[in-house]
């Protein structure tokens, strides 16, 4: 799965730039607070607007303070997958349920330095496990590779049935890392200038798909 992810795209043609990726899996909605993050983008407001423009399912990561009150509000909306932090969220399980409960899948990310051990009981209430590759806060920064192992274990569990969740990654995916991501197990792979900076996104997007899928194949075997 290919999750272009807008905040590369032209904020003042963001309907356009949604068309521009028909085809994608889901469309990566970065929210930042400038508290959570050093950085602000754009807000509820602008994703009810954007919904209203594509039926491409939104994927809102949501790198603020406070989720357990704001998060319910993008579900309501009609994003099809709302992820929080688990470094912001003061109860995770309890926000897992009410997003569900509001009509969408539940995400939990967690950035670069955070370990995933401590939260792998939480993840039982989880629908999305978002791994970040870079810190959270801006596009176009460099993948960083450690953060692999946290995929590999999380796909240790799912493929063993100890977990049931969809493997995500954040950060710096494009053809020189996707690869590599792919390999280590992930599923749905979030990109921003590897889409929004060619010449033809959506195809741009079919190019990353199949370039994953290749080694995901290869990875489970099916040759």
């Amino acid at each position: 799965m290919i999750a272009p992810s807008i905040l590369s795209a032209d904020f003042a043609r963001l309907a356009d730039e949604a068309a521009a990726v028909a085809g994608a899996d889901w469309l990566h909605v970065d929210v930042m607070d400038a508290h959570f993050v050093p950085n602000l983008t754009l807000g509820l407001p602008v994703v009810e607007a954007l919904l209203r423009h594509t039926d491409i399912p939104m994927d809102c990561h949501l790198m603020i303070d406070d989720p357990d009150r704001w998060a319910i509000g993008y579900a309501e909306a009609g994003a099809y997958n709302v992820t929080v932090h688990v470094e912001a969220a003061a109860d995770p399980v309890k926000l897992a349920a009410n997003l569900r409960a509001a009509g969408a899948k539940a995400g939990l990310s967690v950035k670069p330095n955070t370990p995933l051990e401590p939260y792998l009981e939480i993840l039982r209430h989880y629908d999305t496990l978002l791994v970040m590759s870079v810190e959270p806060g801006f596009g176009g920064q460099g993948f960083i590779s450690e953060v692999l192992d946290k995929v590999r274990t999380a796909r240790r569990l799912v493929d063993t049935g100890q977990l049931t969740l969809l493997v995500e990654i954040d950060g710096g995916i494009n053809q020189d890392t996707i690869e590599a991501a792919a390999e280590a197990g992930v599923d749905c792979f979030v990109a921003g200038s590897a889409v929004y900076s060619a010449d033809d996104p959506a195809k741009a997007v079919a190019a990353l798909r199949a370039q994953a899928g290749r080694v995901s194949a290869h990875r489970g075997g099916v040759h």
